[in-house]
C-alpha cells in the first residue's frame, strides 16, 4: 500500500500515459498534472483545444483526483466501494492511500472514461 503522498502522485499521473494517442498533457507542474483531449471540441457554448478530462493535484493531506467522465456520463460508472470512498462530491477523489486494487480500480476507470468520450467523439 502507497502512503506517501508525492508516490500517490506520481503513481496517479502515470496511469494516464497509456492513452496518450487520445489525451495530451496540458499541463504538468508542481500544484497541477491536468490531462484533456487532442481534438477540438465544444465543451459547452465554447470551441477547445482539447475537451478537459482530469486532474491530480496535490494537497496538503490528500492527493485530488479529479475526473471529468464521471460528471459527464453519470450512470456509466459503477464504483467499487473502495473507491467510492473516496469520492468527495461528483468527480473528486480525495486519496490518502493507495492499495494495488484501489489503483487497478482507478486504472479501470480511466479507460472506461477515455472509450466513452472516444464513442462521442470528444477525444
Amino acid at each position: 500500500m502507497k502512503t506517501d503522498l508525492s508516490e500517490i502522485q506520481s503513481t496517479l499521473q502515470k496511469l494516464f500515459i497509456p492513452h496518450a494517442p487520445s489525451l495530451q498533457i496540458r499541463e504538468h507542474n508542481d500544484a497541477n498534472y491536468e490531462v484533456a483531449g487532442t481534438k477540438t471540441v465544444m465543451q459547452g457554448k465554447q470551441k477547445v483545444d482539447g475537451h478537459y478530462f482530469a486532474s491530480v493535484i496535490p494537497k496538503p493531506k490528500d492527493i485530488r483526483l479529479y475526473f471529468f467522465p464521471i460528471y459527464t456520463h453519470v450512470d456509466a460508472f459503477e464504483l467499487s466501494p473502495d473507491l467510492k470512498k473516496f469520492l468527495k462530491g461528483k468527480s473528486c477523489f480525495h486519496i490518502k492511500k493507495l492499495t494495488p486494487e484501489l489503483e487497478e480500480a482507478i486504472k479501470a476507470m480511466i479507460a472506461k472514461g477515455v472509450e466513452l468520450y472516444q464513442k462521442d467523439g470528444l477525444i
